[in-house]
């Protein structure tokens, strides 16, 4: 995620240094050799004509995605970068912003033009931004990288749309079951093989449930649009799909016998097992916050959203906060999860030079040295704090890549990387989200989800038949043709 540009880009630094001692104002017009360590490489001939304007010499302000104030260890890490990148570019001035994106608030931001130089979204929302045009097309940028091609190509294609690059993943996962075994332990629930089954999840869950003491044995998260995005694991296990595309017109078919299925395996967790919390109007935050509480035993998300949550916030011990595929709908069946991931995307408001750095900003660390060495220094000063690092299950990077095998080698270093089990690697099946009306339908489900833990005795396909006509009525029918 290499022709020219880039290359000239990652330059101008060396260029202007060697300006400034030498009074050379342009030494950098034909040198393609400097790479992101700097150390350096054969000078070459562009067939383009230089650059006249060297943003490296320009002033220049963007508004950066900053952590949110209680995420202590993410903020200094990010202040770190910002210290060696101001270093690199003095002209550059940082500017903090720690609005996180919200589907209900990007369009506010881009039309009081108050949204970041470059913010953060999800997976799913690229054909939404796209559409909307509050997301620039940084291809220009991105095909002249040197790195493009070593990028994680599973993550990076979710914001490839036409040919052209919209984002940059930062990082992925697939979605996960994250366990708490010392809660199992207390009820004597033994732990579920990592090739579980849904029965194997409603055991785990009835047995580890404990109502007196207000324990859950798994908390589904019942608000929101997290719980759509919670339930439509179950759809994808069960062999459903949210939509199909028949010559561009997109039909809704989750109320299909899968759809039935997962949803009825809900209703048996809530009314047959009683395992879900009483107050089980939780959103996302919510659900991770129950987990780290010891308030409910299992709980669905990304692995290391749950497991950075328990570890360095709730106190609880490594070898009691266990990551799990999730279950198969049947036992030896696939463990699909939602294929997720994080990705910065780049105002289309800012001007050229402000996209330019800011591209530069995002892609500061990303296969260099002083990645890992921000890397190692990020993973020390935890340690320092009796702090627990956790690296996401997908990077930004390929698994085959050199960088993959060097940055393994860091955590090989520490004892307070945790580390997921193999087999659990080895089973997570990935789906991607579909790309078209995902958070509308997320939306609609989490009335149904409320509705069928709220009512006992509704009928599954009833609800499902009247939220696909409402679905596809409201959201699917306005899909353009692609």
């Amino acid at each position: 995620m290499r022709k020219v540009s880039m290359l000239l880009l990652s330059l101008m630094l060396s260029a202007a240094m060697l300006a400034a001692c030498s009074g050379n104002k342009t030494a950098e017009e034909n040198k393609t050799g400097t790479d992101s360590q700097g150390t350096g490489g054969t000078g070459s001939k562009t067939e383009e004509p230089a650059k006249t304007d060297d943003i490296s010499q320009k002033k220049i302000t963007i508004k950066i995605h900053y952590p949110l104030p209680d995420q202590k260890e993410a903020r200094a890490q990010e202040d770190d970068k910002i210290k060696r990148f101001t270093e690199k570019y003095p002209n550059v001035t940082i500017v903090k912003d720690d609005w996180q994106y919200s589907v209900n608030e990007i369009g506010i931001k881009m039309a009081s033009n108050e949204a970041p130089t470059f913010y953060n979204t999800f997976a799913t929302e690229a054909q939404m931004l796209i559409e909307h045009g509050w997301v620039a097309d940084i291809s220009e940028f991105y095909n002249s990288w040197e790195y493009k091609d070593e990028m994680n190509q599973l993550l990076q294609n979710q914001f490839i749309v036409d040919g052209k690059v919209y984002g940059i993943t930062q990082n992925g996962y697939i979605t996960s079951t994250v366990i708490n075994k010392a809660l199992l332990d207390a009820k004597q629930v033994p732990l579920p093989d990592m090739d579980w089954s849904w029965d194997d999840m409603y055991n785990v869950a009835k047995g580890a449930a404990d109502v007196k003491k207000g324990i859950s044995g798994i908390a589904p998260m019942g608000k929101g649009n997290e719980s759509g995005w919670n339930w439509t694991n179950f759809l994808f296990e069960a062999g459903g799909e949210i939509q199909k595309n028949e010559d561009g017109k997109y039909t809704a078919t989750f109320n299909s016998d899968a759809g039935v299925k997962a949803l009825d395996f809900y209703k048996k967790l809530r009314w047959e097992a009683n395992a879900i919390p009483q107050d089980w109007a939780l959103g996302w935050s919510d659900a991770i916050n129950a987990f780290q509480q010891g308030r409910t035993a299992m709980v669905i998300a990304g692995a290391s959203d749950i497991i950075d949550s328990a570890l360095n916030q709730g106190g609880l011990k490594p070898e009691n906060v266990i990551a799990y595929p999730m279950p198969a709908a049947e036992k030896g069946g696939k463990h699909i999860g939602i294929l997720g991931g994080n990705y910065l995307v780049i105002n289309p408001n800012a001007t050229k030079e402000e996209q330019e750095m800011a591209f530069r900003y995002i892609t500061f660390d990303y296969f260099t040295d002083k990645g890992l060495e921000a890397l190692d220094a990020n993973i020390q000063e935890r340690k320092s704090k009796n702090k627990y690092y956790v690296p996401a299950p997908l990077n930004y990077f390929s698994d085959n890549s050199e960088y993959a095998k060097k940055i393994n080698a860091i955590y090989d270093k520490y004892d307070n990387v945790y580390r997921y089990d193999e087999k659990m690697l080895s089973l997570i099946d990935g789906k991607p989200e579909a790309q078209y009306g995902t958070q509308d339908f997320y939306g609609a489900m989490s009335n149904v989800v409320q509705e069928s833990f709220s009512k006992k005795g509704t009928d599954s396909k009833t609800q499902l038949d009247a939220t696909a006509k409402l679905v596809q009525t409201k959201f699917f029918d306005k899909i353009k043709a692609q």
